[in-house]
């Protein structure tokens, strides 16, 4: 039989939207905010320190990372990330959403301006030490992924709760545009103050001495917002949900409520006791699999498939835009007027792409639903990259290289209004509370997976075949890759069908955690 909705759920489920909501919008969002600064910030530098380390004496062009050093600088946050997810989401079904969520805020804050202070006697060392940081810099982002979801999830209204979790989710926008910003501010700093020549003008002048702070107070200023926040994350209870159904202690839920919704909760205590918990069964049980196993497999695979995409194309869309001519040639730039262009071209994508995506997930997602949009955005995303591909060599002559731009925006913006804010909602409602942020993190883990691929794969699936002795060579590689991205958009259309809808719905009517395996299965 179905067990009876407690008191407090069904207050918070049906609670008008008032200011708790927006600040835990804040709070949660602006740990999004820093890991999109500082997991995409790296893609603003990383041609800095091929100048910097990577620059031989008498050569015609500056240096640039090599293909593995490059794969490793641009990849290893990913790969903290993906451990990250999966060992803090587990925590926080164990230990509580509240009690290990200062801690990745904590690590990520460390971790950030340690980055920027990496050092070494040669530049293996200088880039080793960052690699080292930036692995756990990711592991601390990776927590931020399942608690962030689960919190703003088991704190929303039902009415309104997809719109709350996405405005979490779409802080990643601001984030990447805000390491833009600082990214042209630094340079703009730098390259007024310092005026050097271009590479090929005088290639020993090109490179200032103080080209080396601009990519360490990039990386660290990532640490700001989020240190601003950590007094507000102490401060929030913890969550009704994980209160009530976990830790069993529906007295203590109400009244944390109660403070919050500045209303009186009060719980029938026996009732409460007496409340079945049919969830009692573990992630690997029989129960779990007939009940959710499509819907992980589901989760998991459509967040797999559409980083692959979405991370090559941030990661690396410097190399795109210089091969389209949008950002000028490296040799004739110097070191900080380079990075400059880079961060004003990702500054302009995120303005015009990136951002109102997200935005329009934010207010179109309890009206649409979560399958809709996601599906849609899959197949927006599909026939974009194809229109890339297909015609890559018309794009790439002098003359459409605007058009190239354009088309290239709106494969982000039907990324965000589309699977990559929906692959973050719907794994934060559609499991129980006891499992929730555990399921969460395995998700988000399995998009990192596609993110490590997107990012070590396009690497090298961008160099000209015709010249692999030249390392990393954007060329017509990169028309192979967009086509391979198109082919894992349409893959990701087709696993959605395994993703169900939660629109409207109380996260306990999604789950049926509280009823028995016959009346679930009906």
């Amino acid at each position: 039989m179905a067990g009876e909705q407690l008191k407090v759920l069904t207050a918070l489920d049906q609670a008008k939207t008032q200011w708790y909501h927006f600040m835990a919008i804040v709070i949660a969002g602006m740990g999004f905010f820093t890991d999109a600064y500082d997991l995409f910030c790296i893609s603003l530098v990383s041609k800095l320190l091929g100048r910097i380390y990577y620059t031989e004496p008498n050569t015609p062009s500056p240096g640039t990372l090599p293909p593995n050093v490059s794969a490793a600088v641009n990849g290893v946050a990913l790969c903290g990330t993906l451990a990250g997810q999966l060992f803090f989401g587990w925590l926080g079904d164990k230990l509580g959403r509240k009690s290990v969520y200062g801690f990745t805020l904590i690590l990520m804050v460390l971790c950030s301006v340690a980055s920027g202070l990496s050092f070494g006697q040669t530049p293996k060392g200088v880039i080793a030490t960052l690699c080292f940081f930036r692995f756990w810099l990711g592991f601390g982002i990776g927590g931020d992924y399942p608690l962030s979801a689960t919190i703003m999830s088991e704190y929303a209204n039902k009415k309104t709760r997809g719109a709350f979790i996405a405005a979490v989710f779409a802080m990643q926008g601001f984030g990447i545009l805000f390491g833009a910003i600082v990214a042209l501010v630094v340079s703009s700093g730098f390259r007024n103050s310092y005026p050097a020549p271009s590479y090929q003008d005088n290639p020993a002048a090109s490179l200032v001495p103080e080209a080396d702070y601009v990519w360490r107070i990039i990386l660290m200023f990532g640490t700001i917002p989020a240190a601003l926040t950590y007094y507000w994350r102490m401060k929030m209870p913890e969550t009704a949900r994980y209160t009530a159904l976990i830790a069993r202690n529906a007295k203590q839920a109400a009244a944390d409520m109660s403070k919050v919704l500045n209303s009186e909760i009060e719980e029938d205590l026996d009732r409460a006791g007496e409340r079945k918990a049919s969830n009692e069964w573990g992630l690997f049980s029989a129960q779990f699999v007939r009940r959710h196993g499509l819907h992980l497999l589901g989760t998991t695979t459509t967040w797999f498939l559409l980083d692959i995409a979405f991370y090559s194309q941030n990661l690396f869309q410097k190399d795109i835009f210089s091969k389209v001519g949008w950002i000028p040639p490296a040799k004739t730039m110097n070191a900080v007027e380079e990075v400059f262009r880079i961060a004003r071209a990702q500054a302009l994508i995120a303005l015009c792409g990136t951002i109102p995506g997200y935005w329009f997930t934010v207010f179109f997602i309890d009206i649409i639903g979560r399958f809709a949009i996601q599906l849609m955005g899959f197949f927006m995303m599909t026939v974009f990259m194809i229109g890339l591909a297909a015609p890559y060599h018309h794009w790439t002559t002098a003359g459409h290289h605007t058009g190239f731009v354009v088309m290239y925006g709106f494969t982000f913006f039907f990324a965000n209004f589309g699977p990559n804010s929906t692959t973050f909602i719907v794994p934060a409602e559609i499991f129980p509370a006891r499992l929730r942020s555990t399921c969460h993190g395995i998700s988000a883990a399995a998009g990192k997976a596609g993110a490590i691929i997107g990012a070590f794969g396009f690497l090298y699936a961008a160099q000209d075949p015709h010249t692999p002795e030249a390392g990393y060579s954007p060329g017509i590689g990169i028309r192979n890759a967009l086509f391979v991205l198109a082919g894992t958009n349409f893959l990701g259309m087709i696993m959605t069908l395994l993703v169900p809808e939660s629109k409207g719905l109380s996260l306990e009517e999604i789950s049926k955690e509280n009823v028995d395996d016959d009346e679930a299965a009906a």
